[in-house]
């Protein structure tokens, strides 16, 4: 289903108000929400409009932990005019620049540009977590639940899901106790990492969602990306770069590898939902990438609890492409 772009029908009067009349206002792409997303361009300058459409999305979260992030020095959007009643909010314009294009174009700046996104991930934790709510264990097993809740009946599996609730409380519970909270963006990926031109910072975007937990959770996000290969060498390198310097040990690397089994879990079944429920085919195909770090995270001890439920009641040959095993 391709999405609507066409401005929303606030959009002209919005605009006015904030003092771009006569703006044009050109369509970007989309994400797995309702949100959407234009440029606006006013002779020589440039906006992002954000088109969070309410009851389905709210975007004071966004405008929260942007200033919240800003205020810290780390480079969020600068908020230029909103309208909470329309869900209409006219942002900085970070350009075009993504991290993910930059290094495909450039191979030679991976290691440089992760180290980079590292690195600002150790820079979040010299800071007390946001005033949002916690990245807590019911939170963890909601999120875990959606891959039998979505994903194993879209292949045709009926699995044990109690099962599978025990095994998750037995890795995660460990790994939930004691550890500081820091604000956890909880979407740091090389597509929502911008380069911004004349800036030393890497800028952020798609932080509405963030809560106060564990700091392996980005570092999974990023290390672990759902849309795009990051090679298991790259993988350790930035690792044991992030311990190194954190001077976390073998706890930090128990957490990493849980949560992300957790995480990879959860996007298994969100894409599976993306198609089933939302009519959005393209997201089964990233499925196989997200499989392939979930096996890798269930190969840690750690994880033995939930590898062998994951043997017991998902087959290999139905870890894949749902849409490609079912045929549809």
């Amino acid at each position: 289903m391709a999405p609507d772009m066409n401005p929303p029908a606030a959009a002209p009067d919005f605009l006015i108000a904030a003092g771009w009349e006569g703006a044009e206002i050109r369509p970007l792409a989309g994400d797995a929400s309702f949100r959407r997303y234009f440029r606006v361009v006013h002779h020589d300058r440039s906006a992002i409009l954000m088109d969070a459409p309410p009851p389905h999305e709210d975007p004071r979260p966004f405008i929260k932990i942007a200033r919240w992030l800003t205020e810290r020095g780390f480079a969020a959007p600068e908020i230029f005019h909103e309208n909470l009643e329309h869900g209409l909010v006219l942002i900085q314009d970070f350009g075009d620049a993504r991290l993910r294009e930059t290094v495909d174009a450039a191979p030679e700046s991976e290691l440089r540009l992760y180290a980079e996104a590292v690195d600002l991930l150790i820079r979040l934790r010299d800071h007390a977590a946001a005033d949002v709510r916690p990245y807590d264990l019911p939170e963890y097993h909601r999120e875990a639940a959606l891959l039998p809740e979505w994903y194993c009946p879209a292949v045709g599996l009926d699995v044990d899901a109690a099962g599978y609730t025990e095994a998750w409380n037995r890795v995660l519970a460990p790994v939930l106790d004691g550890h500081m909270p820091v604000t956890v963006l909880r979407d740091y990926h090389a597509e929502n990492i911008m380069l911004i031109e004349g800036s030393e910072s890497l800028g952020l975007l798609d932080f509405q969602d963030a809560l106060a937990g564990h700091p392996a959770y980005d570092l999974v996000s990023l290390l672990q990306d759902a849309r795009r290969d990051v090679a298991a060498e790259l993988e350790t390198a930035m690792l044991d770069r992030y311990k190194r310097i954190t001077g976390t040990g073998d706890a930090f690397d128990v957490a990493y590898h849980v949560l992300g089994a957790q995480r990879n879990a959860k996007i298994i079944g969100i894409f599976t939902r993306l198609w089933k429920r939302d009519g959005k085919p393209r997201y089964p195909g990233m499925c196989p990438r997200v499989w392939a770090y979930l096996e890798r995270d269930l190969a840690h001890p750690a994880l033995k609890p939930v590898a062998d439920w994951f043997d017991a009641n998902v087959p290999a040959e139905l870890r894949g492409d749902p849409l490609a095993i079912t045929g549809e």
